[in-house]
């Protein structure tokens, strides 16, 4: 995988990073860090500048970001409720009006999910289907997705460029950091899936009236 995406950015410069880093937002596994760090180490030996990669990569993500934004528009609320009506909802011990909740806590805190989410790989590219399905507003998702990726693409492209040939360095420590933040990150959920299902357990558990076991008594 690595020789492909060195090979393409080799040979279509600022268009082959642009493609790579789309593909990757919409296919998580393909490493962004590779092609960031790559991409920085080529402005060393090639006529490409940092600024080039940076504007090349962020071009690449908002794309893919679109592309997955639009698939959350089209699998909206509606299509999911009917989906959690059937099997799947009582395997996942779920109700439609779960999903309005959800809807409603991205809305009032999807701006800041999307732009930390940016930091996140994996998540980074995942992240722009929720905010479709909320039907978050596009300039809003636009501005916060190239905000995000920019300072992502920045910090590891510049790396890239800084340490040179020893750019392998830093896509081992950028990998690294991505499997500490997705293991985080499925501990987190894991922790509020168990946290949620606890509370609705207790929310169904009624509550005894103790007086009139009182007068029942008398």
């Amino acid at each position: 995988m690595q020789n492909f995406i060195i090979d393409i950015m080799n040979q279509h410069g600022y268009w082959g990073i642009a493609l790579l880093i789309a593909i990757e937002n919409i296919f998580p596994p393909i490493p962004s860090e590779v092609i960031l760090t790559f991409g920085g180490f080529m402005t060393t030996f090639t006529q490409m500048s940092v600024w080039g990669v940076v504007l090349a990569a962020t071009i690449g993500s908002v794309a893919g970001a679109v592309v997955l934004y639009g698939i959350g528009r089209w699998f909206n609320k509606e299509r999911l409720e009917r989906m959690i009506t059937g099997k799947i909802g009582h395997m996942l011990r779920l109700k439609p009006g779960d999903i309005s909740r959800a809807g409603k806590w991205f809305a009032r805190r999807g701006k800041w999910t999307v732009f930390f989410c940016r930091f996140i790989p994996v998540v980074r590219s995942l992240i722009s289907i929720p905010a479709g399905m909320a039907q978050m507003n596009l300039g809003l998702f636009l501005f916060l997705t190239v905000l995000g990726t920019t300072i992502w693409n920045i910090v590891l492209v510049t790396l890239g460029a800084f340490f040179g040939s020893s750019w392998q360095t830093i896509a081992e420590y950028a990998g690294i950091y991505s499997a500490v933040g997705i293991t985080a990150l499925a501990v987190l959920t894991v922790g509020a899936g168990i946290w949620y299902y606890k509370k609705r357990i207790k929310s169904k558990v009624v509550p005894v009236d103790r007086s009139e076991n009182k007068r029942e008594t008398k």
